[in-house]
């Protein structure tokens, strides 16, 4: 007798979270690249809801520290939770559909149209029901990122920026509670960073939870909830950007003279280098 082939079941996706649940945490972390500590003692939290800055100067670690968050990069000493869990308790089809990372590059080996690339973002979702959305999901990250008039484009063929926009559509594709973003608007022109801040502050609104690596200080102030401020692989300071970005400590962090400020507007704090005349 012939017995039946047994199919392993998919890992469920995690339950919505709760405004201000914790979804992400770093807890003493250091990570030693190359024989060098890069991260010494960090400890960092990201809530559902809200999105989480991480800025300071070259070097700092702030892409490292979004490597850990991701389980991308394994830490010397302290723990990562991912969903409360240490991120070695999940398995990479679990963390797929707990978090969703972009890289600050996507470089791809064979010549995937666009439409292709953004439907890598449900690869966590094959054999289970939600893969019946798949073809809805993929056209609205299109459409929020504006590329869905290449859709039909060589992923190759794109310039910096539009290959940035695809990186993110297959992201939000992936509708993962978890979304960790290394410097998304450092190829894009003023109104596709100001789309990706917009586009992050809406995933948050809608319960997710967002760390973003940002070398813009005006965009962080604009758009984050929270920020922590890296500098030389430990946490200089984080709080709201109101309480965080301080003429004393940003000069001193950057090593260069700044000034904050009140947008006359809106209040809103705004940063930029002292320039004597």
């Amino acid at each position: 007798m012939r017995l039946p082939r047994l199919v392993p079941s998919r890992p469920a996706p995690p339950a919505p979270a709760a405004p201000g649940d914790l979804l992400a945490e770093a807890e003493e972390v250091r990570v030693r690249l190359g024989g060098r500590p890069v991260l010494d003692g960090v400890d960092v939290t990201v809530r559902a809801g809200q999105v989480l800055a991480l800025v300071g100067p070259n070097g700092a670690g702030k892409s490292t520290l979004l490597g850990a968050l991701a389980a991308d990069l394994p830490v010397t000493g302290g723990v990562v939770r991912v969903h409360g869990r240490p991120v070695a308790g999940w398995s990479p089809a679990e963390l797929a559909l707990r978090r969703a990372v972009l890289p600050q590059s996507t470089a791809l080996s064979f010549p995937f149209a666009v439409e292709e690339v953004v439907r890598m973002g449900r690869a966590p979702y094959a054999g289970t029901p939600a893969a019946d959305e798949d073809d809805t999901v993929v056209a609205e990250a299109m459409a929020r990122t504006e590329v869905s008039a290449f859709a039909g484009r060589p992923f190759s063929a794109l310039s910096g920026g539009e290959r940035a926009r695809v990186a993110l559509a297959r992201v939000l594709a992936q509708r993962a509670p978890l979304l960790l973003l290394d410097e998304p608007t450092a190829a894009l022109d003023l109104r596709h960073q100001e789309l990706v801040l917009r586009l992050c502050r809406e995933r948050a609104r809608a319960g997710d939870a967002v760390v973003v690596v940002l070398h813009d200080l005006g965009l962080a102030a604009a758009y984050a909830d929270q920020v922590a401020v890296l500098r030389a692989g430990r946490v200089a300071a984080g709080g709201t950007p109101g309480e965080v970005f301080r003429a004393d400590l940003l000069s001193e962090v950057y090593d260069q003279p700044v000034e904050v400020l009140p947008h006359p507007r809106t209040g809103a704090v705004l940063v930029t280098p002292r320039r004597d005349p």
